[in-house]
């Protein structure tokens, strides 16, 4: 087996991360735990009506919707952005934000780049 290159299935043995505010689940897929330090990747599947609990990381965030329509939105002015299936989002380092689900259920999967290495502290043992 190459240890340099993974297959990481994004499935039910991936770590939970407590970002979900509602109906759905936040899993890290690729994150510092599987040896990743530059690059964080997690899936979120929100239900109707949830949304992410509000983020803040130092550096740039990126997500792109697989499938669904949702709502960028910075707590900070309450400015809200929509995105609907294969767009991506970019959050600029310092900037709070949250992801509401638009309608219906909503898939996404990014994270912050490099890891934010808070959103693991509960994993670290």
């Amino acid at each position: 087996m190459d240890d340099k290159i993974q297959i990481v299935d994004a499935d039910d043995q991936c770590p939970s991360l407590a970002l979900v505010e509602g109906e759905g689940y936040a899993r890290a897929v690729i994150w510092p735990g599987i040896g990743a330090q530059m690059r964080s990747v997690h899936l979120f599947d929100l239900g109707p009506g949830a949304k992410t609990k509000r983020q803040h990381h130092p550096m740039e965030a990126v997500y792109y919707v697989v499938e669904g329509q949702a709502v960028a939105v910075d707590p900070s002015d309450g400015s809200r952005q929509a995105a609907r299936a294969g767009s991506m989002i970019f959050v600029e380092p310092d900037t709070p934000y949250e992801i509401c689900a638009d309608g219906g259920s909503v898939r996404i999967v990014g994270g912050p780049c490099p890891p934010d290495p808070t959103l693991y502290e509960h994993l670290e043992s």
